[in-house]
């Protein structure tokens, strides 16, 4: 918890009336998920760590002092302040005054300045962005970051806290769902609370965060990977040796004539879908793919002595790229030998040759720069593809329209947290403000 709250735990627990009201308000926390995956509140702690059961806990308390009782209106928070106050330095006891009037929401995080400050801005009221002070929060949260959190006003400035939850997009989308059937909106209406609604959402923040998390911990399934045609993801290495007599040349001049293969190298060439702009189709799960002059990549061809090769990461395409080599050098070439590897056994051999690879590492410097031009180059032509969170328009189409513009911000926010989140990586790094810029959205960076 942000403060001591411990004078105020015991005071709720030992009293046989308080102690039952929280029991109660905890159960509306809790008892949804619980019973829907029939589990025992000592098994979250076996689930998420023994951190994240506590910080629910946390919550729990928080509503509980926000909430009055009986035809009097009794509140935990005035009860404990009346009886034992005076043992609690101004500080505590403003804390706990602030907590019994400050609702939780939902904010979105920006301005961050690690250890110090964070801006926060409430996605559920009209509120400004408010600053608040906080040091570890700030040090773990990222740019875009959504958390369920309680503002707390103390003395000349604002504080979280202690029952902070991150939300991710499922939980978000969760959380939101839940908020709609509540109300009774449709799925179009915006959503804007009044204190007292946020108040009495409190149990739906922590049951769509528990309904977000628990799924997969208990029957975790591996990502489905696919390429931007939709099909699953399984490298393909095909390999045409020479016919006998043939010449690099030969092959080359062939190559060269062919419309959807672009010279990368005196003997490289990426093959690509001209009449497919990038981006048009998505497969679900986790969507692995690359875009050249707005067409999507679909494959490689290098010419090394006497073979060519052609490397692709699906077998549809490795079957149309069979199709194509074969269309283009006819008698040229020998049939194919084929070498085939999933996700999984290309990172056990990545793992297995680490050793080598990290002799081989390219100074860091030097990868960062090549990291940023690769980055500039691809979300440069990214802004003229296609997208389908945007309604399969471009990023430069979609922000000409007031509701395509909302979609594009959110889009950009996306991909900024999520690159964030990389650390270690030179991706974390990227400075996406000329994307917003170019745009003209940079009014909505804050």
């Amino acid at each position: 918890m942000a403060h001591d709250l411990e004078g105020l735990i015991k005071f709720v627990t030992s009293d046989e009336t308080w102690h039952q009201r929280l029991a109660d308000v905890l159960e509306e926390h809790f008892l949804p998920a619980l019973e829907a995956f029939d589990l025992d509140f000592e098994d979250l702690g076996d689930l998420l760590g023994e951190d994240w059961p506590m910080v629910l806990w946390g919550g729990g308390l928080e509503d509980l002092l926000g909430r009055t009782f009986g035809p009097n209106n009794e509140n935990a928070a005035d009860a404990y302040l009346k009886r034992q106050g005076s043992k609690e330095n101004t500080q505590t006891r403003t804390y706990i005054a602030g907590l019994r009037d400050a609702p939780i929401s939902l904010y979105e995080v920006s301005a961050i300045v690690p250890g110090k400050t964070m801006v926060l801005r409430d996605l559920l009221t009209d509120v400004e962005p408010i600053k608040v002070r906080e040091h570890s929060a700030t040090q773990m949260l990222q740019q875009w970051d959504r958390i369920a959190v309680r503002v707390v006003t103390q003395s000349d400035h604002n504080v979280i806290s202690g029952a902070l939850l991150p939300f991710d997009p499922d939980a978000v989308a969760m959380f939101e769902d839940g908020l709609r059937a509540v109300l009774n909106l449709k799925a179009n209406d915006e959503l804007r609370l009044t204190q007292d609604q946020l108040r009495r959402s409190a149990p739906l923040f922590a049951n769509a965060w528990l309904f977000a998390h628990l799924p997969n911990l208990l029957d975790p399934e591996p990502p489905q990977i696919s390429n931007s045609d939709g099909d699953d993801l399984v490298f393909h290495e095909l390999c045409f040796s020479l016919a006998s007599g043939v010449t690099q040349k030969q092959v080359s001049q062939k190559l060269s004539q062919a419309a959807d293969l672009v010279a990368t190298g005196p003997k490289d060439w990426t093959w690509l879908a001209v009449d497919k702009p990038g981006g048009t189709r998505r497969g679900t799960g986790l969507v692995l793919g690359n875009a050249m002059s707005g067409n999507s990549v679909l494959g490689s061809l290098t010419l090394k002595g006497k073979a060519l090769t052609l490397s692709v990461d699906s077998a549809a395409r490795a079957e149309r790229g069979e199709a194509l080599v074969r269309e283009l050098l006819g008698d040229l070439v020998k049939p194919p030998l084929t070498v085939i590897q999933t996700v999984e056994q290309m990172m056990a051999d990545d793992s297995l040759q680490s050793g080598v690879a990290e002799e081989e590492d390219i100074p860091p410097a030097l990868a960062r720069q090549l990291a940023q031009e690769y980055l500039d180059q691809h979300y440069r032509d990214t802004l003229d593809q296609p997208i389908p969170a945007l309604g399969d328009k471009t990023p430069r189409q979609a922000s000409r329209s007031a509701a395509g513009k909302k979609k594009v911000i959110d889009w950009l926010k996306t991909i900024e947290n999520r690159s964030a989140r990389q650390t270690g990586s030179p991706v974390a790094d990227y400075d996406f403000s000329w994307m917003w810029d170019e745009l003209d959205l940079s009014d909505h960076r804050k």
